[in-house]
């Protein structure tokens, strides 16, 4: 059953590395790595391996095609196009959905710079789309003080960031009515109650499994999980949800978020709490390729929104990394590699026409396109959400923020 009691520690296999072929797979909240056995640079992310070593289920057509009978829409196109691949009872937030039951989304962000990356803003888009289709409300936490503890932060710096990044998330469109957005620094005294209940469930033998923490870890870092854990119990809002404890949610996040999610499933039902229900998504490439990591700090690895046109034609010419052949006559011979292809993979996040893509795929990977064609259209689509998403930003004053992160009664 989807909320009985289980033994504890049944869901919380540890994160340590998963074993490819010839690769070996390194997936935690804060790193993401591949090496290949004698410890070279390995190939991508296998995510059907990570299904099995995370114990998620994989999400079939079967799944995609109850969501859209019951909702009357079509799937999000990072749906069909299995971007988001992976689940733990989204089946069940569906039987709610079906009976009319109340369920709510989470999600956050951790705030480490005052401008985001297209990889940031994937699962906020995405949960707009959930929340426009399911009509739910939507919690949103800003983990400022995980990003003191683990970056060479001031406090006064990462509320900055909070706030600075909060404007990129609202520009996303969520609906104001339905949308509470909360810094830990500020909230975390309403969580409280529930975080010591997490707390007394959970060894440091746990934590230590879970997330790989040794001696040399400040106790801060220990004590953090709990917090990222209790909003997805509904008793963590009670200006939303008054004193309810059965109101369950869905977490849509990138999959190495996932950790911090079964230790909560293992922990909810011995405090009388339900399961959170997950929807986790594929990693978003570095310009680089699959073996290299976007950074903050390093501008040229991603596209940010504060980017300009100039920018972004730039930095996808230059450093996109190509899966086509040395030699025109090679290319045309043998087509792109369509796997390693960076151009052709960020089109298939954010180039929403469906024949268009497959028209794209067919060419490039006979060589009939080039990489300087298949990277024009792309710097067109992506000039063209930055430029949206700038005009949205500049729209978002201090007042809005306010008004976004006020603890308030929400409508739905």
């Amino acid at each position: 059953m989807a909320h009985a009691a289980e033994e504890p520690g049944a869901e919380v296999p540890p994160v340590p590395s998963i074993m490819a072929d010839d690769d070996i797979q390194k997936v935690t909240p804060w790193e993401v790595k591949v090496t290949t056995k004698d410890g070279a640079a390995g190939g991508g992310i296998d995510y059907n391996k990570l299904i099995v070593q995370f114990g998620s289920s994989k999400i079939d057509q079967a799944l995609i095609d109850r969501f859209e009978r019951l909702t009357g829409k079509r799937a999000h196109h990072w749906l069909r196009r299995g971007l988001f691949f992976s689940h733990r009872e989204f089946n069940d937030i569906l039987d709610h959905y079906e009976k009319k039951q109340p369920f709510y989304l989470y999600t956050g962000r951790g705030p480490s710079s005052d401008a985001i990356h297209f990889g940031h803003l994937i699962p906020f888009m995405f949960t707009k789309y959930l929340q426009d289709v399911f009509n739910v409300p939507l919690v949103i936490q800003m983990t400022d003080d995980e990003k003191f503890l683990w970056k060479d932060f001031t406090l006064e710096q990462c509320a900055r960031f909070t706030r600075e990044n909060a404007k990129d998330i609202i520009a996303v469109g969520f609906d104001i009515n339905k949308t509470f957005i909360f810094s830990d620094l500020d909230y975390v005294g309403t969580m409280y109650p529930n975080i010591v209940r997490f707390q007394k469930c959970v060894t440091a033998n746990k934590i230590r499994s879970t997330f790989g923490f040794d001696d040399e870890t400040n106790i801060g870092r220990w004590a953090f999980p709990p917090i990222q854990a209790v909003p997805s119990f509904s008793s963590s809002f009670p200006h939303i949800f008054g004193s309810r404890t059965d109101v369950p949610c869905l977490i849509p996040c990138a999959i190495d978020q996932d950790p911090y999610f079964r230790l909560t499933r293992d922990v909810a039902p011995r405090l009388g709490f339900r399961k959170p229900a997950l929807i986790h998504s594929k990693f978003f490439p570095a310009l680089q390729g699959h073996n290299t990591k976007m950074s903050a700090s390093e501008l040229n690895t991603a596209v940010f929104l504060t980017d300009t046109k100039k920018e972004i034609a730039n930095k996808i010419n230059k450093y996109a990394f190509s899966g086509g052949r040395d030699t025109m006559e090679e290319h045309r011979r043998l087509g792109a590699n369509l796997e390693v292809d960076i151009p052709f993979q960020y089109l298939t996040f954010f180039l929403e026409d469906d024949e268009k893509l497959e028209d794209i795929r067919v060419k490039y990977g006979k060589g009939e396109l080039l990489t300087g064609e298949v990277k024009k259209i792309l710097i067109e689509v992506m000039q063209g959400m930055v430029v949206r998403h700038q005009e949205a930003r500049a729209a978002v004053t201090d007042d809005v923020i306010d008004a976004f992160m006020a603890v308030r009664k929400l409508h739905f």
